[in-house]
């Protein structure tokens, strides 16, 4: 029984290990996570607005994804006007195949204003392929809009 254990925890370490983000298309239409549609998802760029002066906000927001975290498909920047938003899939519930770099999206979730600590700046630098030199350069949190994605549809 003590061998079958071990044997079993070895294969669980080595799928996890090996986790990588879903492979194949991200075609028009296509639901990740939570289905959701584009009725009244706002610009990312508006988003800003619609958290002023609250902690979080419910919301739907469009825009272009501009990076898949490569490690596991678990993150995505999305473009705005002041620079990439991190959106999280809620829960590591779902994932996301680096074929969304690119395309165009309605995330729907909650967003807030966070700091970012250091230490997880330098995280997902190493999940988005980063090099040694440009991790290493990260010295200080950041103040962003993070959003927790419950659903996220491809347009």
């Amino acid at each position: 029984m003590k061998k079958v254990f071990i044997l079993f925890s070895a294969l669980l370490m080595t799928v996890c290990v090996l986790a990588q983000p879903p492979k194949g298309p991200a075609k028009k239409g296509m639901n990740f996570g939570n289905k959701t549609t584009s009725a009244g998802a706002i610009e990312a760029n508006e988003l800003s607005k619609t958290l002023d002066g609250k902690a979080t906000a419910d919301v739907k927001i469009k825009g272009k994804v501009v990076e898949v975290c490569k490690a596991e498909g678990c993150w995505i920047r999305m473009e705005t006007s002041s620079g990439p938003m991190m959106i999280r899939m809620k829960d590591h519930a779902f994932t996301v195949p680096l074929a969304l770099n690119g395309k165009t999206i309605i995330a729907d979730g909650t967003a807030e204003v966070k700091e970012t600590s250091v230490e997880m700046l330098k995280h997902y630098a190493e999940d988005a392929g980063k090099s040694k030199a440009e991790i290493e350069a990260i010295k200080e949190p950041k103040k962003e809009i993070v959003m927790q994605a419950k659903g996220i549809l491809v347009l």
